[in-house]
C-alpha cells in the first residue's frame, strides 16, 4: 500500500489547498450573506445590476476571471499596485492571491442558498421584532440569521468545496508555484502531465474524493442539527 502514501509534495498541496479554501471562505462568507440579504430583502436601483455581477464567475470561462483578477489585483495592476504600495499586501504568485481566485470563483455558490433561506423567512417575523423596538439589525441578528443558518451553512459548504477545487482562474492569476500556490487542483493537473505521474494522480484524486465527501456527510450532520435546534425553538 506505498502507493497510497502521501509524498511531501501532494501533502504539501493538500495543506495548502485547506489553507487557501478556508482563508477564502472565511472573508467571502460574511459578504455573501450581507449581498445574498440585499438581494432577498430590497429592491434599489442597480438591483439587476448587482445580481449579475454576483453570477459573473459561474458563467465567465475561469481563465477570464483569472485574467481580470490579474490586471486588477496584479502588481501593476491599480487595486494591488496600491495595496501592494500603502500596506504591503500582495497578491500576485502568492498563496493569498490563490485564495483571492477561490473566493471569487466561490461567491456566487455563497449567495444563491443563502439568499433563497433569506427569502423562505416571513417578513413578518422581522416587523414583529421591530414593532417590539428592535433596530433592523437587532432584528436581522436575533431572527432572520438564525432562521437561515442551515442555507448559509449549505452555502459554505458548497463555496469550500468550489474553493478546494478552483483551477483555471487560480492558475492564470497566480501561477502553478510548487509550496505557494499549487493547490490540489493544481498537483493534480501537474501529475497528469508527466509519463509518470499515474500513481500521483490517482492518490491526489482519492484525497479530493474523500475530503469532499467528508465535508458533505460533515455539513449534512451539522444542518440536521441545526433544523432540529430550530425545530424545539419554534415548538
Amino acid at each position: 500500500m506505498d502507493f497510497l502514501s502521501l509524498q511531501p509534495a501532494e501533502l504539501q498541496a493538500l495543506t495548502l489547498t485547506l489553507r487557501v479554501a478556508g482563508a477564502a471562505l472565511l472573508v467571502a462568507l460574511p459578504l455573501a450573506v450581507v449581498v445574498a440579504y440585499l438581494l432577498a430583502r430590497f429592491r434599489f436601483p442597480g438591483h439587476g445590476v448587482l445580481n449579475a455581477l454576483v453570477h459573473m464567475p459561474l458563467v465567465m470561462p475561469p481563465v477570464v476571471t483569472g485574467y481580470l483578477l490579474l490586471l486588477a489585483f496584479g502588481r501593476k495592476g491599480p487595486i494591488g499596485a496600491f495595496l501592494n504600495d500603502v500596506f504591503g499586501i500582495s497578491f500576485a504568485f502568492n498563496w493569498t492571491g490563490a485564495a483571492l481566485a477561490a473566493g471569487v470563483m466561490a461567491f456566487p455558490l455563497l449567495v444563491r442558498p443563502i439568499r433563497l433561506s433569506f427569502e423562505a423567512v416571513d417578513t413578518k417575523l422581522e416587523e414583529a421584532a421591530k414593532s417590539l423596538g428592535a433596530h433592523r439589525v437587532v432584528a436581522f441578528l436575533t431572527v432572520s440569521l438564525p432562521l437561515a443558518l442551515p442555507g448559509i451553512l449549505g452555502g459554505a459548504i458548497l463555496g469550500f468545496a468550489k474553493a478546494m477545487g478552483e483551477f483555471g482562474a487560480t492558475i492564470t492569476f497566480v501561477s502553478n508555484i510548487p509550496g505557494e500556490t499549487r493547490t490540489l487542483a493544481l498537483a493534480l493537473y501537474t501529475a497528469t502531465q508527466s509519463p509518470s505521474g499515474d500513481i500521483a494522480a490517482f492518490r491526489l484524486t482519492l484525497i479530493a474524493v474523500v475530503v469532499a465527501f467528508a465535508a458533505l456527510i460533515a455539513s449534512e450532520l451539522f444542518a440536521r442539527h441545526l433544523r432540529r435546534r430550530l425545530g424545539d425553538g419554534d415548538a
